[in-house]
């Protein structure tokens, strides 16, 4: 099992100063997982009880001379703290260097130990070198490897719709201040391309509606639901028709994936998946100058649903 690459700027750029910085803000660990053509970090990908999280990058977006060999078909995968990876690629890249390598290698932590397994961050300058040993955990077999591929493969299944998100600046102000209201948030998604955000208490629910966004997937007509009808009104008549989908999360998990924004993408959708299995968050990123994606990076998070009976 070997892996030996050197980081790009872009690279350097796109994980010590976005998606590391996002991915510390949901979790402590999360997974490296290596492949001939990616390079995925994922959170909680293997549970049900949380946010999950997939940054998918192209190894060309990250890497140059990337080598990787396993049993696995070529790949590998092992859990890592975020704070220490952030930390040592800060080092790493403190100092004017040629360029920056990584590579996992075994060592021994003392002479009376086993070998253990590193990410090593080697960084050469004019006049001195930085070496970096992050520690990781034992390589996955191959039993886990498929595990961890089939969890990634279903996470990343999209809802039949998908509404763009407005500003994630001015949702984060909303979301902070409905959150002081109550610990549960109503989502809901239809195929006119409207989102409703609420709070509801015994006396009382307060949210907010934003409508005729941008639709991916399946899209209706919206006109049959009366334009002069309230916003409950016009979310229970698209419930009925088949065209919209409501859940129930926990609000914490709702605000930990707003800080997406610190990966700073061009754009954000919201859907509900399959059967109301889960609250589904996607975000686009252009290529610099242009309005056209760049599809050497992508970004998913899922959300659980709450029983509305246990609510």
């Amino acid at each position: 099992m070997k892996f030996k690459a050197f980081l790009t700027d872009h690279g350097v750029t796109l994980l010590e100063r976005r998606f590391l910085p996002a991915f510390e803000k949901i979790g402590k660990t999360c997974h490296i997982y290596l492949t001939p053509v990616h390079f995925i970090l994922l959170h909680n990908v293997l549970n049900s009880d949380g946010v999950q999280a997939i940054a998918q990058f192209s190894k060309d977006a990250v890497f140059d001379d990337y080598r990787i060999s396993s049993q696995n078909q070529n790949r590998i995968a092992f859990t890592v703290d975020l704070a220490l990876l952030l930390r040592a690629l800060k080092s790493s890249v403190s100092i004017y260097g040629d360029r920056l390598q990584l590579k996992l290698v075994r060592k021994r932590p003392s002479l009376s130990e086993r070998p253990m397994p590193y990410l090593t961050f080697e960084s050469k300058g004019l006049k001195s070198a930085i070496i970096q040993d992050v520690p990781i955990s034992q390589p996955l077999n191959r039993i886990d490897v498929e595990a961890l591929q089939s969890s990634l493969d279903m996470a990343q299944e999209l809802p039949r719709t998908l509404v763009q998100v407005p500003g994630l600046q001015n949702l984060q102000g909303l979301i902070d201040r409905l959150g002081k209201l109550g610990d549960v948030l109503e989502v809901a998604v239809t195929q006119y391309g409207d989102l409703h955000l609420q709070v509801s208490q015994t006396m009382v629910s307060i949210g907010s509606e934003y409508r005729k966004l941008r639709v991916l997937g399946v899209r209706s007509d919206p006109t049959s639901t009366g334009s002069a009808s309230s916003s409950a009104s016009r979310l229970q008549q698209a419930i009925q028709k088949g065209e919209a989908s409501r859940v129930l999360v926990n609000m914490k998990h709702f605000a930990k994936s707003l800080q997406c924004h610190l990966t700073r993408p061009d754009a954000a959708f919201c859907g509900v998946g399959e059967l109301d299995s889960c609250l589904f968050m996607m975000f686009q990123y252009f290529i610099p100058g242009t309005r056209l994606t760049d599809n050497t990076i992508s970004l998913h998070y899922r959300l659980p649903v709450l029983d509305p009976g246990v609510v």
